[in-house]
């Protein structure tokens, strides 16, 4: 799983006027990769999302923004390029503490601006929280139509012999759905043997998993 935005929502909700005056979504700096490690981490050890490293996030820092209350990093995600067209929204997460708040939908809908500007048309997601996506916009999709380079990071995932993530995307622009349905190059990236994941049955987190 790339995302966890702290449980599904009940309803597609902002912030609450407090909250949102005391939280700042930025583009993240090299001081943040211990707060973001441990957030991605700490459901990566629970089996809910990708585990990252430290290379690996400041490699791919300029990908990220957090959300920061009084100098604390409570939530973060990113927004990585695939093709001049698609973009995958990984990495959401958000402190226990902040979960249920609405702080993750909005890391999402700060993300989904990000890509508007830079011309996306698609932005796609895996995870085990459709409804949190869904009820921000985004709707279910055909793994196959996503990028070949977009399942890389599967090959160190504990779930790679039965997948079991859900696709989904939210369509930017007017001709995002055309883009989906574009054959992939004749050459498609390979880094190394390609080898596609097993798909199993899909798997949506129940709040009690978490143990919250």
């Amino acid at each position: 799983m790339r995302n966890h935005p702290g449980e599904a929502l009940e309803a597609e909700a902002m912030l609450p006027a407090h909250l949102a005056a005391a939280v700042v979504i930025r583009p993240a700096q090299l001081s943040d990769v211990p707060a973001m490690l441990s957030l991605i981490n700490n459901y990566a050890a629970k089996n809910i999302m990708l585990p990252r490293t430290e290379l690996e996030l400041c490699e791919s820092l300029r990908d990220f923004s957090v959300a920061k209350v009084k100098g604390e990093v409570v939530g973060c995600g990113a927004l990585h390029f695939y093709t001049p067209h698609m973009a995958e929204l990984r990495s959401l997460a958000v402190a226990p503490s902040r979960t249920r708040s609405g702080l993750g939908a909005e890391i999402a809908r700060e993300l989904i601006e990000q890509a508007r500007q830079f011309g996306v048309d698609v932005l796609f997601a895996f995870t085990y929280v459709p409804d949190f996506f869904e009820k921000i916009g985004f709707k279910y999709v055909d793994r196959a139509k996503l990028p070949l380079k977009a399942w890389k990071d599967c090959l160190r995932c504990p779930m790679f012999n039965a997948c079991d993530e859900i696709a989904v995307a939210y369509f930017v622009s007017p001709d995002a759905e055309a883009h989906m349905s574009v054959e992939p190059p004749a050459e498609p990236y390979v880094e190394g043997p390609l080898v596609m994941p097993t798909i199993g049955k899909p798997r949506i987190l129940d709040k009690r998993v978490l143990g919250k």
